[in-house]
């Protein structure tokens, strides 16, 4: 009889908690639907996780400490115009609805009643940490010419961040257009848009 690892184990866990809170709501999901999806006794599901709070902590620490090490990578990097870097952000944040669709549909589904709770105040700093990668994106785009002076930074970041994010709500992986795909005709609607010139 092999033993599985317990990190094994307890990504396993975190995986099947995430697609239930995605589908079902962190408020409707419960510790027993968790552990009845994994083929465990809601008790055991303690051996790992005092709560399912801890559960859905770490689930979105995980996602979010990737998704802005790629954001401050794509900032520092020094071989990127300021235009490039705003396309590569664009991807990567389509990359990160394919890669981790439940986890930003709980990003975007429940932050705002995480952060009721004092131990999720974290993600009001992560959306800050977000609307100031996408203004300076812009901004440093503005600097350079290669973006209009008129534009409204902040109106330009909420439209980004709202048809970028909430493709969550219809993007499938394995669909007809990969997230690549998406990714580049939002961009192609974005800094060309859609009238003839």
């Amino acid at each position: 009889m092999t033993v599985e690892p317990i990190n094994s184990r307890r990504e396993e866990l975190l995986r099947i908690a995430a697609g239930l809170f995605a589908q079902k709501g962190f408020k409707n999901t419960t510790v027993r639907d968790i552990a009845d999806a994994s083929g465990i006794l809601s008790g055991s599901l303690y051996h790992h996780f005092d709560s399912k709070e801890s559960m859905v902590d770490e689930i979105l620490k995980t996602f979010q400490e990737e998704l802005f090490g790629q954001y401050d990578e794509i900032l520092a990097a020094a071989d990127l115009d300021p235009l490039a870097k705003l396309e590569r952000a664009v991807l990567v944040s389509f990359e990160a609805i394919d890669k981790h669709r439940d986890e930003v549909a709980i990003f975007q589904n429940e932050a705002a009643y995480l952060l009721t709770f004092d131990r999720f105040a974290y993600l009001a700093e992560r959306n800050r940490q977000s609307r100031e990668v996408w203004l300076t994106l812009l901004q440093n785009g503005i600097d350079a010419g290669v973006l209009r002076d008129d534009l409204d930074l902040e109106l330009t970041y909420r439209f980004i961040r709202d048809t970028v994010w909430v493709a969550v709500s219809w993007y499938r992986p394995g669909g007809r257009r990969t997230h690549t795909e998406i990714a580049k005709q939002y961009l192609s609607i974005l800094l060309e848009g859609i009238h003839h010139a």
